[in-house]
């Protein structure tokens, strides 16, 4: 019986680290279905407190959000004629504890769309971008406080402006220059490249540096600054030094991308009509040129809160966290709900509000055919995303009901199909 405890042991021994490294490999368990929609995760694994911001500890079910509710009201606003699909996460205590896909990924066909269908992610494309850049900068390779001309020489901006806006400065949307300047050019068509000297011609808004104005074209100059730096393709770049150890595989780059996605959600307008998918904002990809699914939404959500020491540091999250400028403009985008929303500031590649006396990290994102919203309270390491395949701006209402909750705040119904619909992005 003693000549067998040897080799049980080492089977056992096997066995287990077998099991565990395939936990370990997936961030979703196995149970979250090949369809995908619906995920519910274990309880969460002891996780090192957040850099900054006083830490509550949750249950990943706290008890704080009506999920049935919220999945109530998600339903009725599918309803609508004018949405197709859409697919929710929500994160509690750094746990996604619901993630969730709503009809159709091309209207009138049946296909679901499920946690895995891959949408366009818009202007959350920024805060991917910032990262790898301020990455760039730990690595030594960068310096956030020198001026972007020593990094993207295609960038061209009023009086010179490009030789005194540092990097921090662009990925701040402070170049000087008035709002989506030249974006009807690039949807025209013309190279970006180009595009980016033209703007030593656009009209001026105020000093460089100084205030914000939104920007697509001039904020791309983060691409050629990643592409400079790593003699690498954006699009290579960012796959190797994020998306991939981070382990979101449906996340990508291109237009080709996409339409080779097993499950990706057409681009629709008005009340299901299918529009083409264009190319344009993919060739400013820093911008505007990510695709992935709510499962990979839902993971870059938890890089926010929980990092990932060694692939976006906690030194990193506070770089690209830290608010920069006002943006009193964007109070007044959000005067739907200015009765939660104020104090609206932008960090690097991401919006910075007080929601109700609490501080939350977001963005919004609106692409032909395709919207997004993602919003985040660090402090409490609670957060959702939300992607849809139309033009209907109601869906950004979904965080604003679910932090209601989580905030203990008297139920508004910003989801209400019956509500006013805002779909700037």
């Amino acid at each position: 019986m003693n000549r067998l405890a040897l080799p049980i042991t080492l089977v056992i021994v096997a066995l287990a680290t077998l099991v565990m490294a395939r936990f370990l490999a997936d961030p979703f368990p196995p149970r979250a279905a090949a369809e995908g929609l619906s995920i519910t995760l274990d309880p969460p694994r002891p996780e090192a407190a957040a850099p900054a911001g006083e830490i509550i500890d949750l249950d990943p079910r706290s008890g704080l959000i009506d999920y049935n509710e919220i999945d109530r009201r998600i339903g009725a606003l599918m309803e609508e004629e004018t949405m197709v699909g859409l697919a929710v996460a929500i994160m509690e205590n750094g746990e996604i504890t619901f993630a969730r896909g709503y009809g159709e990924t091309l209207h009138g066909t049946g296909e679901p769309v499920t946690a895995d269908t891959v949408f366009r992610w818009a202007s959350l494309s920024k805060s991917v971008a910032a990262t790898m850049v301020a990455l760039l900068a730990q690595d030594g390779a960068v310096d956030l406080d020198a001026p972007v001309s020593r990094f993207a020489p295609s960038l061209r901006l009023p009086a010179s402006g490009h030789m005194r806006i540092s990097v921090t400065d662009l990925l701040s949307h402070r170049l000087g220059i008035e709002r989506n300047a030249l974006d009807n050019r690039l949807e025209a068509g013309e190279d970006p490249l180009i595009l980016r000297t033209a703007l030593a011609s656009h009209q001026v808004a105020c000093p460089p540096g100084t205030c914000h104005r939104y920007q697509n074209i001039g904020f791309d100059a983060a691409t050629e600054i990643v592409e400079g730096v790593t003699r690498q393709s954006y699009e290579a770049a960012v796959q190797r030094r994020l998306l991939q150890p981070l382990g979101m595989r449906t996340a990508s780059l291109s237009r080709r991308a996409l339409f080779e996605s097993r499950s990706w959600a057409r681009s629709h307008r008005g009340a299901g009509q299918e529009v083409e998918v264009v190319e344009p904002y993919y060739r400013v990809p820093a911008a505007g040129g990510m695709n992935g699914s709510i499962r990979d939404l839902a993971r870059w959500m938890q890089v926010q809160v929980n990092g990932a020491p060694d692939i976006v540091p906690p030194s990193i999250l506070a770089t690209v966290h830290r608010p920069v400028v006002r943006t009193e403009r964007e109070d007044r985008r959000n005067r739907r709900y200015a009765e939660r929303v104020s104090n609206t500031r932008y960090a690097l590649g991401w919006r910075v509000y007080d929601y109700a006396g609490h501080t939350v990290i977001t963005h919004r994102g609106a692409i032909r055919g395709y919207r997004a919203m993602i919003m985040i309270d660090p402090a409490l390491r609670s957060g959702v995303a939300v992607l849809w395949n139309s033009g209907n701006g109601r869906p950004f209402g979904i965080p604003m009901d679910i932090f209601d909750q989580i905030y203990g705040l008297p139920d508004t119904n910003w989801i209400d199909p019956d509500a006013r619909e805002d779909s700037r992005g």
